[in-house]
């Protein structure tokens, strides 16, 4: 069965040039004239996600074919899209950067996948008529991904616009304007998360004045149908309590990973580790965030001083990155060492550069919480810390991609849990372990 997805992908010539502010834009424009928005992000992506899903009301999904395998991105892609008017993919990096500089996982490899046009943001700083060999190095390089049309970023003044179109033979959908008031803030791991951005109530009316959105919007309509498996997801009804940290210090996390507990039969209790209490759960998902920038409410939490007694009474608990430093003895940041949950044998120490960045692939090595030998995931790292552990540490992980804690290693492990730098994508699998681990637990 197919079915008729209006679906654009908003793409950058290089990282930087903007896509994401057009793509908020255009997210937010479109929300304004009352048609129903659903977002996507190509790519590893939590942050960005978040300001998707924060202005069209609509959970923004990751589409990234190595994680997931081209399968799941149009599974996941058809699934959300039920109920939308528009689709609007955001692209990651430039329009054709991949996996080692290929094509696999680049914004071009998913707008193939979903035969979805492509807009190509383009940032014409100290350019007027190069960028016309620009706009033709991108039209005429892969032939299954042309442009259907442009949207010029940071245009300086009436002048220069004038001076882009003069000779442009591409199609032009936008201008929008040099406004440092369209742009976030951003920090080491990139731009703020929504939560911690004010509202622009100004934003949609700005693209709507710059950009030609009636003709975006026949560029999405004119998309072919696409494949629809049809029904939601099998799920099992629920038989254990999995607790998710959620809050300015946990905030990376992947909606499909939930929704992949969710049908493996785990009840979600969402609570905030920075003030709240260890809720009554039989397992325990710690994701990644910024508990390097809360260390000291952190380390003072009731929840912290809860967590060790927890993990050593057996409880599954399966954290990534910022979860992996909260289970450490002790995070340094800004000069300080704060007391951790004493879980790991490791002391974690944030630092002033990026210690590793890219896809990881995962294979288990022994039985922890989500994992049973032979276990296979992807996911990938991105991190300012280290992590330096004792002796006595034992990895439950090796990856045969990534850098992981130690020389490949990752998922330091005792008792039932497992902290870890990947930030995985979970498979049925990996989730289907996490949930039969916290059963095996709730019966002791």
């Amino acid at each position: 069965m197919s079915r008729a997805i209006p679906r654009i992908v908003i793409a950058g010539t290089w990282s930087g040039c903007g896509k994401t502010t057009v793509a908020r834009g255009l997210m937010a424009a479109f929300t304004a004239q009352g048609l129903r928005v659903q977002p996507f992000k190509v790519g590893p992506d939590f942050i960005d996600p978040s300001h998707h899903t924060a202005i069209c009301g609509r959970v923004s999904r990751n589409l990234d074919p190595f994680m997931m395998g081209e399968e799941e991105v149009a599974r996941v892609f058809a699934s959300a899209s039920r109920g939308a008017d528009l689709a609007v993919i955001e692209g990651v990096m430039g329009l054709f950067d991949g996996v080692d500089g290929g094509h696999i996982a680049s914004t071009a490899h998913v707008a193939e996948l979903l035969s979805a046009p492509v807009v190509l943001v383009v940032e014409p700083k100290g350019m007027s008529g190069s960028v016309h060999a620009v706009i033709e190095g991108y039209a005429g390089h892969r032939q299954a991904t042309p442009p259907a049309g442009f949207i010029f970023n940071r245009v300086g003044s009436p002048r220069h616009r004038s001076l882009i179109e003069a000779g442009l033979r591409g199609r032009a959908l936008g201008w929008v304007p040099k406004r440092d008031d369209l742009a976030l803030g951003s920090r080491h791991l990139g731009l703020v998360m929504a939560s911690e951005a004010a509202p622009d109530p100004s934003q949609a009316g700005v693209f709507e004045e710059c950009c030609d959105l009636d003709a975006i919007l026949d560029i999405a309509r004119a998309s072919p149908p696409f494949p629809d498996p049809g029904g939601p997801e099998p799920s099992r009804a629920p038989s254990v309590t999995i607790g998710v940290a959620s809050d300015a210090a946990f905030c990376f996390m992947y909606q499909e990973n939930l929704d992949r507990l969710a049908r493996a039969g785990a009840r979600l209790v969402f609570f905030s580790p920075l003030a709240d209490p260890l809720p009554g759960v039989d397992g325990l998902y710690l994701p990644g965030g910024y508990p390097e920038l809360h260390a000291g409410e952190l380390s003072a939490s009731r929840f912290i001083g809860e967590l060790g007694p927890a993990c050593a009474g057996g409880m599954p608990v399966y954290g990534e990155c910022g979860g992996l430093l909260a289970l450490c003895e002790s995070l340094s940041a800004e000069g300080r060492e704060f007391p951790m949950a004493r879980v790991l044998p490791a002391r974690a120490e944030l630092t002033g550069r990026v210690q590793a960045l890219g896809y990881v692939e995962a294979r288990a090595t022994c039985s922890a919480s989500a994992l049973s030998p032979g276990l296979s995931f992807r996911g990938h790292e991105f991190h300012y810390s280290r992590v330096e552990c004792g002796g006595d540490a034992r990895f439950s992980l090796e990856l045969a991609r990534g850098k992981g804690i130690l020389g490949g290693c990752d998922g330091l492990t005792e008792w039932d849990t497992v902290g870890a730098y990947t930030h995985s994508y979970f498979t049925d699998a990996l989730a289907e372990g996490f949930v039969a681990a916290a059963e095996r637990h709730r019966k002791t």
